[in-house]
């Protein structure tokens, strides 16, 4: 008995890791799509100053982090009430719970990083909303609010219409439209 649900188990167990994994890189791919072009941009824009630049990994790191992370927030229920609301709610009210996380984690890490020179991380965390950094941590924050806002709505948008059907719309052309006739015709123009 044990040995006929082994391979099932593991067959099982196997084919969620793979769906896993199928996730995790797409969703890493789209934050990547992000946050490699804010790193270029923010490398281009020191390189004028000869300040030292970011490396590319970074945004390949902070990518999967950060799909990790939502792929894990996913499955958290925002409570009822919001279950009942129009989907925008549930957009709207996840991108600012997940931007704020990332605000607190990116100002976190620079505490971290300042520690040693501030006597402590929470001296160090005060002096972050001194430093010249935190304009950087703000950029990075919008950059970041921008795609878990877009990803929020392209994820609504294929839950209600399904993957299958979704890829679909985006594959074929879009419609012709036809022209307008009547008294409105003209106030499009």
């Amino acid at each position: 008995m044990i040995a006929a649900n082994g391979p099932k188990k593991t067959s099982s167990l196997s084919r969620s890791l793979k769906a896993e994994f199928k996730s995790l890189g797409l969703m890493m791919l789209y934050f990547a799509c992000w946050l490699v072009p804010l790193v270029a941009i923010k490398n281009l824009l020191l390189e004028e100053y000869s300040i030292s630049v970011t490396h590319m990994s970074t945004a390949i790191v902070g990518a999967l982090i950060l799909s990790k992370v939502v792929l894990v927030l996913e499955h958290v229920s925002l409570g009822t009430w919001i279950a009942r609301q129009p989907a925008w709610v549930d957009v709207v009210l996840r991108t600012l719970l997940y931007s704020v996380g990332v605000l607190m984690v990116l100002l976190l890490e620079k505490a971290f990083e300042g520690r040693d020179e501030h006597g402590g991380i929470l001296s160090a965390l005060g002096a972050v909303f001194k430093h010249p950094d935190l304009n950087h941590v703000l950029v990075n924050t919008i950059v970041i609010l921008g795609a878990l806002l877009s990803f929020n709505i392209v994820n609504v948008v294929r839950k209600n219409l399904g993957d299958a059907t979704l890829l679909g719309v985006l594959l074929k052309p879009l419609p012709q439209r036809r022209p307008r006739t009547g008294p409105t015709a003209n106030l499009a123009e």
